[in-house]
């Protein structure tokens, strides 16, 4: 069943996902060479319980196995979602790591992604990066009123598949409010005209999961992470949006992110 949000149900959900927003930028102030995912998850639990919220993706269920052990997932270079920060990962030059944080506060949730360079580099993957941030916003652009949510994943689609990254399946974005997934589904692929209409106050994360080889993936050992098949690189951004009249209305934000990042930013 898919719960349209009232106005006021809209900036509850904008101050579970600014905090986000502000915790992944304190996340981005830590992240080098040297560093371990165990250390950025410490950082983003203490900020989040901080700030009076509580982690969302902490004890979250699997399906699969045991409940998920952090406050964030750190998915480093072929590793596409859902990965454990762990004393044993340490980041190093030339590395992305994709972190993906969800906060609860005021009976909403907050959740967005994005995913950082280590040092410098390779332009073949900051190429990457850039156009699944790309596609991002080429899906926001389409989640209108009027609208399916077919054409959201039709122009995130395109956008990779046109540079020749594979687009990931299996995993996808989803409704948002009282609980972190909520009907429906966002797949990040699909076809223009088809879906389920888009209204105002429908309430959705978008997270493109792009990858630089072919779109196949595998689960690790842990019942959790999520790797491409070919250990190729992926790449992940997601943001929290409410549908309009107008044009979506970007609940989560990267302005925290990109001021500390400067023009190291994607």
């Amino acid at each position: 069943m898919i719960f349209l949000k009232t106005e006021d149900e809209i900036e509850l959900l904008r101050k579970s996902n600014l905090l986000v927003g502000k915790t992944l930028a304190e996340i981005a102030k830590v992240i080098k060479p040297g560093v371990t995912t165990k250390e950025l998850d410490k950082v983003a639990e203490e900020f989040i319980r901080d700030n009076g919220a509580v982690p969302t993706f902490k004890g979250f269920p699997n399906q699969y196995g045991d409940p998920f052990p952090a406050s964030i997932c750190t998915s480093v270079n072929e590793q596409v979602v859902h990965g454990i920060p762990s004393d044993d990962v340490v980041l190093k030059e030339g590395d992305i790591v994709s972190v993906d944080c969800g906060t609860y506060m005021n009976g909403f949730c907050g959740d967005s992604a994005y995913t950082f360079c280590v040092g410098e580099v390779d332009e073949e993957v900051r190429k990457l990066l850039k156009v699944t941030k790309e596609a991002l916003y080429i899906g926001i652009q389409n989640a209108v009123q009027g609208k399916r949510l077919g054409d959201i994943g039709y122009a995130i689609q395109q956008h990779c598949e046109s540079n020749s990254y594979g687009v990931v399946r299996e995993f996808v974005g989803h409704g948002i409010g009282k609980e972190m997934h909520e009907d429906p589904q966002v797949p990040n692929y699909g076809k223009r005209g088809y879906g389920t209409m888009l209204k105002k106050g429908l309430c959705i994360a978008i997270e493109p999961m792009i990858t630089l080889g072919n779109r196949q993936i595998v689960m690790e050992r842990d019942d959790w992470t999520v790797r491409t098949k070919d250990c190729k690189y992926a790449a992940h951004f997601e943001h929290t949006i409410a549908v309009g009249s107008g044009e979506a209305d970007i609940l989560s934000s990267f302005k925290f992110i990109e001021e500390v990042l400067g023009d190291k930013a994607i």
